[in-house]
């Protein structure tokens, strides 16, 4: 019978059962290498090599050397590329000047408007008054006359961090945050809201752009001044009273960010200017809309003038 099976004699083992794992052996017999040990035996028997001064001063050098590049090393790292930063140096100029370009142009544009306004008290005369009160009191409404008044001042400021190029964004003021508040203002009976001196209107956005944020298409930064004209006893009650309240809450306590209320004997408001419009026309008898007809996008104000209503939250959200 053939001996596959396991039926014939049994075969000689020849050597011990674990010769196949000498080196695993020899490292758990013997963990230290030979030259370590002869090494040890030298130090303990007092006839090994002394450690001189001067071996020792040239570790210290050795070490201290090796700590400088390490040190060196890393701020090069750190430090921004030379082109990098001749590209933001430029943007940073292009900015400065498109924003001086930008004032210019909002002075120009308020020079004009306060010059529109005096032709056009100087058109109506004595007669015209009732209609200029009107045309006033929608002004303000609408945000295109500047307002002065008892009001309400609300700061937020970014959470303080120790590197403001790694800060976490949830520790920054975001542009939904002023959104919140805004509308709670709104909500709460202001009358006139503008935030870092730049007036809100029913066209007026607020969104974001990186970490910064926009009003109006202007860029602002960390203190974001809120400020609402109105009643501001009535405004705060109502407004640590609503979602937007529990929102200030909810930035100061979880994310450190600031949050300051107070009130304001006298707040400077400033106006927009004239409102572009998107469409006009002079309606007439025969254009008239019929009773069955659709409702128009557009509104008829009593001049015969026709406005693009645009959006219906006040801050354009």
């Amino acid at each position: 019978m053939s001996t596959r099976h396991g039926s014939g004699p049994p075969r000689a083992v020849a050597g011990p059962p674990d010769a196949s794992m000498t080196l695993i052996n020899e490292f758990y017999r013997r963990p230290l290498d030979p030259g370590y040990a002869e090494a040890a035996a030298r130090r303990a028997a007092g006839t090994g090599p002394r450690q001189t001064a001067r071996s020792t001063v040239g570790l210290v050098l050795l070490a201290m050397a090796l700590g400088l590049g390490a040190t060196a090393a890393t701020l090069a790292l750190r430090q921004p590329a030379g082109s990098v930063q001749a590209a933001r140096s430029l943007l940073e100029e292009q900015i400065e000047q498109r924003s001086a370009e930008a004032d210019a142009t909002q002075a120009d544009i308020t020079a004009m408007t306060t010059q529109i306004g005096t032709l056009q008290a100087q058109l109506l005369g004595d007669e015209g008054q009732a209609f200029r009160d009107e045309v006033a009191a929608d002004a303000v409404e609408s945000g295109v006359m500047p307002v002065t008044g008892r009001g309400l001042r609300i700061v937020l400021t970014d959470a303080p961090s120790d590197d403001p190029d790694t800060e976490d964004p949830e520790l920054r003021v975001q542009d939904a945050d002023l959104q919140v508040l805004v509308n709670g203002l709104w909500a709460a009976g202001a009358e006139a809201v503008a935030v870092n001196g730049q007036r809100l209107t029913a066209m007026t956005a607020i969104r974001s752009a990186g970490d910064a944020v926009l009003v109006d298409l202007v860029a602002l930064g960390s203190p974001y001044t809120v400020d609402a004209v109105g009643d501001a006893v009535d405004m705060q009650t109502s407004l640590a009273r609503s979602s937007a309240g529990q929102q200030l809450a909810t930035l100061r306590s979880n994310f450190g960010i600031g949050v300051q209320i107070s009130s304001q004997s006298s707040l400077d408001l400033p106006g927009t200017g004239l409102v572009a419009l998107h469409s006009a026309t002079v309606p007439s008898a025969s254009a008239a809309p019929a009773d069955d007809a659709p409702p128009s996008d557009d509104v008829q104000d009593e001049t015969g003038m026709t406005e693009s209503a645009g959006p219906t939250g006040r801050d354009g959200t």
